[in-house]
């Protein structure tokens, strides 16, 4: 999928996620998806406490560094493109990171409505 016609959420171009660490299934910066990504990581979410400790509840590990894998480790504060799926599970129980909605892929709206990730929005996104 070509970073130059994917849409955001808002339905205008989808814009980067995060450079440092550098995220995205492609690890291109944006939450781009294709077919092969199954576990559909569309949403860019600011990382929390709450959420990272959920997420390692749920078996995974987002805060472990695995330079195997390229991944860092990440820290509140990081943005990543998670799993839509693993956000709205984390919204269900309340610890739902907030979300750029620029950043997030329109595929996210297969599994979240809209009205969801608004209400998670960050306030002031940059």
């Amino acid at each position: 999928m070509a970073v130059d016609k994917a849409k955001n959420v808002l339905g205008t171009a989808l814009e980067p996620c995060s450079l440092d660490p550098l995220t995205g299934f492609f690890r291109d910066g944006c939450c781009n998806s294709s077919a092969d990504d199954f576990g559909s990581h569309t949403v860019c979410a600011q990382m929390t406490e709450a959420f990272l400790s959920f997420s390692m509840e749920r078996g995974n590990d987002l805060s472990t560094a695995r330079p195997e894998y390229k991944f860092p480790g990440l820290k509140p504060g990081d943005r990543w493109c998670v799993c839509a799926g693993r956000w709205r599970e984390a919204a269900e129980h309340g610890v739902a990171p907030p979300v750029v909605l620029a950043s997030t892929h329109e595929r996210a709206l297969e599994v979240i409505a809209l009205a969801d990730l608004e209400y998670h929005a960050l306030q002031f996104e940059s």
